[in-house]
């Protein structure tokens, strides 16, 4: 991965609050046409904890897809340089066929606060409404759940249904919240997932150089619809925690949300 293109430290930020980042249209027409046919015929499985090039060989479908400098450099900088391979999955979508999934996280309990797993989405061909795409929760990733606790839930305020062009790939946190909606469209659909695991401590791996730029404290107090007036609050808790993890930077705070309930003075009074 020497031809990247790192990510920003508001992009970060956006990762962070959001749990997901989208790079619309970075895979060329071209690639997209071999995607097709390669997800079509299917792609073998790896043995878990592979390393990128032995699961996905120079020269392979997978392995032109992640020289792409956007998706090399947004990998490196979630991630870290040489992440290991969980595992992949094509999904195909039938016309009319099929049901939706329920929402989901791929990981049972994760109790990790300084370190996350992230899965590549790519759809290599436009996806319009009907055709049903990925429908995320946006902001709740940080929610400990277990896989399909959050089954029962639908149709939350400020979820996303995945509308995109052709050549779109989406790096989601392991726990964000989603689920493959059904096609009511006349074409299949195709989605290829990889999730990757870091082999590094995720410190300060992208570019740095805007760390001080407003927009990524904005960024870290976006909230979302779906959250309540007081639990949603615990949200920006925990991205706050990330974030210190994330940058080294244990004096961060937003709000003094963090500060105020980790005042512990050993000074004793006079």
């Amino acid at each position: 991965m020497t031809n990247t293109k790192l990510l920003s430290s508001v992009q970060m930020a956006h990762f962070v609050s959001h749990g997901s980042l989208r790079l619309d249209s970075v895979v060329p027409p071209e690639l997209n046409v071999v995607g097709i046919e390669t997800l079509r015929n299917g792609v073998p499985g790896v043995p878990y904890g592979s390393s990128v090039p032995d699961a996905y060989p120079e020269g392979s479908f997978a392995g032109l897809l992640l020289e792409i400098p956007e998706i090399a450099g947004a990998l490196r900088s979630l991630v870290g340089p040489e992440p290991s391979v969980d595992h992949h999955a094509v999904h195909i979508r039938e016309p009319r066929k099929g049901q939706a999934q329920p929402l989901h996280g791929d990981a049972i309990i994760d109790v990790r606060t300084d370190a996350f797993d992230v899965q590549l989405m790519y759809y290599p061909q436009d996806v319009t409404l009907d055709m049903g795409g990925t429908l995320s929760v946006p902001g709740s990733h940080l929610r400990r759940t277990n896989e399909s606790d959050t089954g029962r839930y639908q149709n939350l305020r400020g979820q996303s249904r995945l509308v995109c062009p052709a050549g779109t790939v989406v790096f989601l946190h392991h726990g964000l919240w989603h689920g493959g909606r059904r096609n009511d469209s006349d074409a299949v659909r195709y989605m290829f997932k990889i999730r990757f695991n870091p082999t590094v401590r995720q410190l300060r791996l992208w570019d740095t150089s805007d760390l001080g730029d407003p927009r990524v404290s904005t960024k870290l107090s976006t909230t979302f619809p779906w959250y309540e007036q007081a639990t949603g609050r615990l949200e920006i808790y925990n991205r706050v925690l990330l974030w210190r993890s994330l940058t080294g930077d244990d004096s961060f705070d937003l709000e003094h949300w963090v500060s105020r309930v980790s005042n512990r003075p050993e000074k004793r009074a006079a």
